[in-house]
């Protein structure tokens, strides 16, 4: 694997050589060290040199794991090395697993770390650094500001063994399409009108070079016109197909277009909205019709954090443990990645085994 310029452009070589050295520490069903040598917190930070935020961020991410031997840490520049990633990390046995990348990245270690089988029964919990565009699941687990600083905080807590205080369940979303029985695994999936806009963020946006910030306003202000105007044009968000979400609790069924289709894990949602609790399972769906009535319900339900608790007309909430979607072409994306609902192709949504995720803030 190609390896990026900087302290950790060693030889293959010498990787392995360090992986060796840390799984030697502690030999197999050896229960202490030996005399004189001292067991050490070990992290294991897995980055992603091409998203967002690590584009400035990664050198002083270097640096700061070449001055701590305790933490490991191992570079991906594509989604097809993180299995061999995951594989050298697991030999290391650390308390935790880093991942420093977007939310792209996160779920393609997600997906390997439930399909890999890697770690056996003990796989280690999760923190997530935001050093992605959008890092919904970052924010959810409170990782903000400094990446260092996080590390910082991370090692400390290994060293004085309180990872366990900041550690919460999570659960997860498994996606199925098609005849492939591997799942790939999840926080939050956008569908319908907000994954096109989603896309047209990335496609037409973001090329602009403009931070993340000013991106994501531009784009929210070309859907408010489309949708509050019925403006249309090439340079606006294109109009979702039709939709059919079917729950299988009560056999409900959403047909139709929706300027908006969420589903999530996460405890929050868009705008930072709390989601009401619901008994019934594991995902929560928020689907919103394509009516400018509906639209300006659903926001000032989320504003005012009645979302999942009254009942709103066009608004559609619920909690279930299956979700079949199909559609006439229409993009469906879990975080970060594509998938395509077509007729007679449905995509079909369950909970996956829960995580242990580190929590820094609340």
């Amino acid at each position: 694997m190609r390896r990026s310029a900087g302290p950790y452009s060693e030889t293959v070589r010498g990787f392995m050589s360090k992986v060796e050295l840390l799984s030697g520490d502690i030999a197999e069903g050896q229960g202490c060290p030996p005399q004189g040598r001292r067991s050490r917190p070990r992290i294991a930070l897995l980055s992603n040199p091409k998203s967002t935020g690590n584009l400035a961020q990664l050198p002083r991410i270097r640096e700061f794991c070449a001055e701590h031997p305790d933490l490991f840490h191992y570079e991906v520049e594509h989604a097809n090395q993180i299995g061999e990633a995951i594989k050298s990390i697991a030999r290391v046995r650390p308390r935790v697993l880093v991942i420093n990348g977007g939310d792209g990245t996160v779920q393609a270690t997600l997906t390997e770390l439930h399909n890999g089988g890697h770690f056996g029964d003990e796989v280690p919990p999760v923190a997530v650094l935001p050093s992605g565009k959008t890092n919904l699941i970052a924010l959810d687990l409170g990782a903000r500001g400094d990446p260092v600083e996080a590390l910082e905080q991370l090692l400390r807590l290994a060293r004085e063994n309180k990872l366990a205080e900041y550690t919460v369940a999570r659960e997860l979303i498994a996606l199925r399409h098609g005849t492939n029985d591997r799942p790939v695994i999840g926080m939050f999936m956008g569908g319908a009108g907000l994954a096109d806009t989603m896309l047209y963020c990335r496609d037409k946006i973001y090329p602009l070079g403009l931070p993340n910030g000013i991106a994501h306003v531009i784009t929210a202000f070309a859907l408010l016109m489309k949708l509050m105007l019925r403006l249309k044009a090439s340079f606006l968000p294109p109009d979702p197909a039709p939709l059919s979400v079917s729950l299988r609790e009560n056999g409900h069924r959403l047909d139709g277009r929706f300027s908006l289709l969420a589903v999530t894990t996460l405890e929050k949602l868009l705008l930072a909205s709390n989601l009401g609790m619901q008994r019934g399972g594991a995902l929560k769906i928020l689907a919103v019709e394509e009516r400018p009535s509906s639209i300006l319900r659903g926001l000032f339900a989320g504003f005012f954090g009645r979302l999942g608790r009254d009942k709103v007309s066009g608004v559609h909430f619920e909690s279930t443990d299956r979700i079949t979607i199909e559609g006439d072409n229409s993009n469906v994306i879990l975080d970060g990645e594509m998938f395509r609902a077509e007729r007679g192709f449905p995509i079909n949504l369950t909970p996956a085994q829960p995580l242990s995720f580190v929590k820094l803030a609340a």
